[in-house]
């Protein structure tokens, strides 16, 4: 060891230098693949040299000052870089010779446009020491780089094939950290969960990971989109690997704007592909899922008002939401209806299936917000919960100063739930993280 706040692991990946950080060791942006623009990834060689894991991995290219922005504390250090395909890794750092810890690798959410694995909103210091896991953050492509392509020019789902060389990765490299390979669960929220669902399907996934949390997962909106992208595709135009940055970021927004006409599917136009490597044809999902039933525990759900989060950004929603006689109104015909259809409903079905194939499925509710007044779930509320810590989210839109301690002693249980299912594949019920099951 150089000194006595870093550390050293070797790896079949290569020897790799970190930090020990109070109660945690941290591997940080490490490389898992590379790639040049619009290529599918490629493992990454073993480094000849000690790798220096002390730098947060970048963020893929994304727009800025987005209205989620507006609602977080800003998130200094972050760099952006087209060659994002990195990974970090957060355990304890009283981690014991030969321990081997169960692992949980997060998939960021931001609807496949915006986001990345080391934003201070998803540190897991808290969930390591408490639960002790090894937990994984994973940064990979995302818009127009990531998740647009037509098949032939450009491969689609490439931020998708991404995450797959990240879990081979885990697979090959987590023992060195103290994580047990074959105890892997994969969590996301928002497209994070999209993302875990399907890399349930996903052509050379299987066996990297034995369970999935899906959370917040905009399931809704993931069917039907071939028109849409058809659309998207033809506002973009022809795009290459020399195509300048800046000039893909203002195509995207093309896309983004082509997809508007397609009802609540452009509303996230970016995202996954059936019927393009690694997932199959959209005809095939059902079967597809069924088929890995089996093999994958399944936690799925969502909050109770989701799709609350977007009333602000909406001028005629934020001035009827003044209005306390209109309020209740617009939460019982426009919140409740829209987190439905986006979000709940395909909970169910998703949960349906996977028990009718013979798999373990238990669906979850999350019913309150993360403030001491009783308020509705809305897209998001779970992330303080689970990840972050104060100086991440205490202050911010989501959470005021005044409620964080409301939000510790809920986190606790919150915390316990996700990590007891990714040691056990099953669930135990606390009342204090307000949630409620439909275990089967």
């Amino acid at each position: 060891m150089p000194d006595a706040d870093s550390l050293t692991w070797d790896p079949p990946a290569g020897r790799i230098t970190g930090l020990v950080d109070g109660t945690v060791t941290r591997a940080l942006g490490i490389p898992y693949a590379r790639a040049e623009r619009f290529a599918r990834p490629e493992p990454m060689p073993p480094f000849d040299e000690p790798y220096p894991a002390t730098t947060p991995a970048p963020v893929a290219p994304q727009p800025t000052a987005t209205v989620v922005d507006q609602m977080l504390k800003p998130a200094d250090g972050l760099v952006v870089d087209e060659h994002c395909q990195r990974l970090s890794i957060t355990a304890p750092a009283d981690l014991r010779p030969g321990e081997r810890l169960p692992v949980m690798v997060w998939i960021h959410g931001g609807s496949y446009v915006i986001g990345g694995g080391d934003h201070p909103i998803y540190d897991a210091r808290e969930l390591v020491t408490e639960q002790r896991v090894v937990v994984v953050s994973v940064t990979f492509r995302l818009g127009i780089l990531g998740f647009l392509g037509d098949g032939e020019h450009v491969p689609a789902n490439l931020g998708l094939l991404d995450l797959i060389e990240s879990l081979r990765w885990v697979r090959t490299n987590i023992a060195a950290f103290g994580g047990d390979p074959d105890l892997v669960t994969v969590f996301g929220q928002s497209a994070g969960g999209d993302a875990a669902a399907h890399l349930m399907i996903s052509e050379g996934a299987a066996g990297l990971f034995r369970r999935a949390i899906i959370q917040s997962a905009p399931l809704g909106l993931s069917r039907g989109r071939a028109r849409m992208n058809r659309a998207m595709l033809r506002a973009v135009g022809a795009v290459h690997a020399d195509t300048p940055l800046d000039d893909l970021l203002e195509r995207q927004v093309l896309g983004t704007r082509a997809a508007a006409p397609f009802g609540l599917a452009g509303g996230m136009p970016y995202g996954t592909q059936y019927g393009y490597a690694p997932l199959p044809d959209e005809r095939a999902l059902d079967r597809a899922w069924s088929g890995v039933a089996r093999d994958v525990d399944v936690l799925i759900g969502s909050g109770s008002d989701e799709a609350g989060m977007y009333v602000p950004l909406v001028p005629v929603l934020r001035s009827l939401a003044r209005s306390r006689l209109v309020r209740p109104l617009l939460r019982w015909l426009v919140v409740r209806p829209l987190s439905e259809v986006i979000y709940g409903r395909d909970v169910r079905r998703f949960t349906a299936r996977h028990r009718a194939a013979g798999g373990r499925a238990t669906s979850y509710r999350l019913l309150r917000g993360v403030t001491v007044t009783p308020t509705g779930a809305v897209h998001m509320s779970d992330l303080p919960l689970l990840l972050g810590g104060r100086a991440a989210w205490a202050g911010s839109r989501f959470v005021p100063e005044r409620d964080w301690p409301e939000v510790e002693r809920r986190g606790k249980a919150f915390r316990a739930i996700w990590a007891e299912f990714a040691r056990t594949g099953r669930v135990t019920v606390a009342d204090d993280a307000t949630l409620t099951f439909d275990r089967g």
